[in-house]
């Protein structure tokens, strides 16, 4: 199974990513537990490839590919932008970050996923659930 999304680089088409999130959880019977997990990594993911990769360019957007196999769903997230060092992420748990209002959404996905992979400079992140 594999779906796609292309979503134009404005907030509040974060509402079309959880759709797609609801869709799978509906029809793949996902547990509530990991729902809430993809849900949370796909819109941070998301919400990132529209503010930082694409800087809110409504000439750009941001491409979802979701892919089911073995088990695993794979979602990958692409925008336009130039990409970014994600090796060097503060680390928002540190003290001198702890109030910062950014800077937790990288950290949420690395949480949430079973696994993570930047490509692109960083313009592309696949996340990867285990659904069953």
């Amino acid at each position: 199974m594999e779906k796609s999304l292309k979503i134009v680089s404005k907030i509040e088409n974060l509402r079309k990513v959880e759709k797609l999130v609801d869709d799978l959880s509906t029809e793949f019977n996902i547990s509530a537990d990991i729902y809430g997990n993809i849900l949370i990594a796909a819109i941070e993911a998301a919400n990132n490839a529209i503010l930082h990769g694409n800087k809110l360019d409504e000439s750009k957007s941001v491409d979802i590919h979701v892919k089911l196999e073995d088990k695993k769903l794979k979602i990958k997230i692409d925008d336009e932008g130039n990409g970014f060092d994600y090796k060097n992420v503060p680390d928002p748990t540190a003290p001198e970050n702890i109030e910062n209002v950014n800077g937790r959404g990288i950290f949420l996905m690395e949480k949430l996923s079973d696994k993570i992979e930047f490509t692109r400079n960083g313009a592309t992140v696949e996340l990867e659930f285990n659904i069953r």
